[in-house]
């Protein structure tokens, strides 16, 4: 049926019909409001003119006037006390339930997370909305990058795709081996498969079959922390505006006309996508584990950005009805809480480790006093300090995944930005992996979780953060799937590579120079949209080290582990020498597998770690959680070095 529009248009929402748009009002009368003539009086019609008749017509008025009254104050009262609907029409929530504002508006200070409703059914873990524990969630600026982004005209024109990239960098060149300034930026790097970690690729040999496939996921790209190096940035350039003073020129002119306006935390268009596209390609590699007959459990953290980040990647592997094939558990991300998925919100000295952040200050200082001077000679009325062009090279991939494009990322040399990823690798070295004291402590309950579905039995106690309340039965820790698939943060995913001991991305970083190519980058490790699929593969004989063929003679059925990180493999026999080095596909035989990893929980202390005195009654922070005397920098045990911050990552730690 057509609807026929009225003067000015109504946008239709869920639960919400528009009033006066219809042909007919309800009564059979024509609508006057659309009209503009006076409705046809209603009235009881009949052939009969009977007494009978004539009483009914003199009665009728009243009566109707009355049950009408008796109505609508019966639907209101429903409305005000009960569900909150009328007709369908759902009223405003009193409260904004852990839902952020604009940016631009005030934010009330302590803001209260949502509580489960006492009338709802389903379990807090299973719900989904209205979302609890969301985190901060305002919004910022929308993109209008068909107006805002500029290039050169003359020069070759590379089309957007989403994000303009393309951009001319002093000292880039354009040779193969420079690769975008955009693969150099750490965890805040957009999603790109990752070059490789020393072996090449390997198709399943014929007669084997995948059984199983764990993925873990980080969510996609996304708006500043709060608290974050950029906003503190978009603060001072503001109030040095409020006196008439500030002036820019040449490179830094735009910054006379630039306001910070990103939102906090919550996914931005490409973060979206990276999330979707992520489930699509599972989906194609994958898809034949899901069984069509069953729902499985995936799962997330409460935070806005998880949860959305689980919700894009299923739309992408199963379609917009996904919630046909899968329930999403979300599991608390709040301080004190345990969660295997965000575990250091439950290790106390996870902040205390500042070995990281040291060695990035360290080197961020080094590499970045002359752009410092470059920025102040080109700036009146503002003072500049390392932290701020910090925090300006940080403000190009922010930008440029919120709004496509940022003016911020042509400051700076090539060289600056190779510099630049590599503050990033140290911050997380020293923070979340072997340079830390808590690194292989953070990620050991995923660990243990992974060990548990491969031996097929729940967790009633681990000695770690894990959720023993969901991890000890099978209603929300299924045991049944061939594919499992949980969604964490970047420090996290770092922290359970450390928890597995895979220790080719061990090696010693120095904060005093750049080591070239090295193993441990976060860049390709833990990128925006980063995922670790491990695969269980089962064939009806040892496979030979060399990729040759299957073992002669009458081997029996073998299972291996493959570890795939952005779509590449990571060796395990190069961490573990019991899987053989010598394997140039990088798996391990499961058996094998499964030993090593039992001695992973004891080296992690969890206890020790995250409650323990890590002076040792110095006062001065214990090295590595790793096995050696030093930590990663070669820095004796608890040496300090500092308090600068830059930032912020995922769970709150500095940057």
């Amino acid at each position: 049926m057509a609807i026929r529009s009225g003067p000015a248009s109504v946008k239709k929402e869920p639960g919400y019909q528009p009033v006066g748009q219809s042909d007919q009002d309800d009564d059979g009368g024509s609508n006057s409001a659309s009209t503009g003539s006076a409705a046809a009086p209603l009235t009881l019609a009949h052939d009969d003119d009977s007494a009978l008749a004539r009483q009914l017509r003199r009665n009728w008025k009243p009566f109707t006037l009355a049950f009408a009254l008796s109505l609508i104050f019966s639907l209101a009262l429903g409305y005000i006390t009960g569900d909150g609907t009328l007709f369908g029409i759902t009223r405003r929530p009193s409260s904004t339930c852990g839902s952020g504002p604009m940016i631009g508006e005030e934010e009330e200070e302590g803001f209260p997370p949502c509580k489960p409703s006492p009338t709802t059914t389903v379990p807090q873990y299973f719900q989904t909305s209205p979302q609890l524990w969301a985190g901060p969630t305002a919004t910022g600026r929308a993109p209008f990058m068909a107006q805002t982004r500029t290039f050169d005209h003359a020069a070759t024109y590379v089309p957007n795709s989403p994000l303009q990239t393309a951009i001319p960098i002093q000292g880039g060149g354009g040779g193969a081996g420079n690769e975008s300034i955009f693969k150099m930026m750490g965890f805040l790097s957009p999603y790109e498969p990752s070059p490789g970690f020393g072996v090449d690729e390997w198709p399943i040999p014929e007669g084997a079959e995948i059984v199983q496939v764990q993925m873990l996921s980080r969510h996609g790209s996304r708006y500043p922390t709060s608290g974050s190096g950029v906003n503190a940035l978009g603060d001072r350039i503001a109030e040095a505006k409020k006196n008439g003073k500030f002036k820019a020129k040449e490179a830094l002119s735009f910054l006379n006309d630039w306001k910070y306006e990103l939102g906090y935390e919550i996914l931005v268009p490409k973060g979206r996508q990276e999330l979707f596209d992520s489930g699509v390609l599972h989906s194609y590699m994958y898809s034949q584990l899901y069984n069509p007959n069953s729902k499985i459990i995936v799962r997330t953290t409460t935070q806005d950005r998880m949860l959305k980040s689980a919700e894009y990647f299923m739309a992408g592997f199963f379609g917009l009805e996904w919630t046909q094939n899968a329930t999403i558990e979300v599991i608390i991300e709040e301080r004190n809480f345990n969660n295997s998925l965000a575990g250091s919100l439950n290790c106390p000295n996870a902040g205390k480790a500042r070995g990281g952040q040291d060695a990035a200050e360290k080197w961020i200082i080094k590499y970045l006093t002359d752009a410092t001077k470059r920025f102040s000679s080109l700036t009146q009325g503002f003072e500049w300090t390392i932290g701020d062009t910090y925090a300006a090279m940080t403000m190009c991939p922010y930008e440029t995944v919120a709004y496509g494009y940022s003016r911020f990322c042509d400051l700076f040399t090539y060289q600056e930005w190779i510099n630049f990823g590599y503050s990033i690798d140290l911050a997380f070295y020293g923070g979340n992996s072997f340079g830390s004291p808590v690194g292989r402590a953070i990620g050991i309950g995923y660990q243990q979780e992974v060990l548990a579905r491969l031996k097929n039995h729940t967790l009633g106690y681990s000695g770690s953060q894990i959720n023993v309340t969901l991890d000890n039965n099978t209603d929300t820790f299924p045991l049944n799937q061939s594919l499992y698939l949980d969604f964490s943060h970047d420090t996290n995913i770092i922290s359970i590579l450390t928890a597995f001991g895979l220790r080719q991305f061990a090696g010693a970083l120095d904060p005093n120079a750049h080591p070239g190519k090295h193993n441990f980058t976060v860049s390709h490790l833990t990128p925006f949209g980063a995922r670790l699929d491990i695969e269980i593969i089962k064939t009806p004989k040892p496979l030979k080290a060399d990729r040759s063929g299957y073992e002669e003679g009458g081997g029996k059925e073998t299972k291996y582990v493959h570890f795939v990180m952005n779509q590449r493999t990571i060796p395990l026999g190069w961490s573990f020498p019991e899987c053989d080095a010598t394997r140039v596909d990088g798996w391990c035989e499961f058996e094998m597998f499964l030993k090593v990893q039992e001695d992973m929980p004891r080296r992690a202390r969890y206890e020790y770690a995250c409650f323990g005195d890590l002076s040792g009654g110095t006062g001065k922070t214990q090295a590595s959680g790793s096995d050696g005397e030093k930590d990663g920098y070669g820095y004796e045990k608890g040496e300090a070095k500092g308090q600068f911050v830059y930032g912020a990552v995922e769970d709150g730690a500095p940057l």
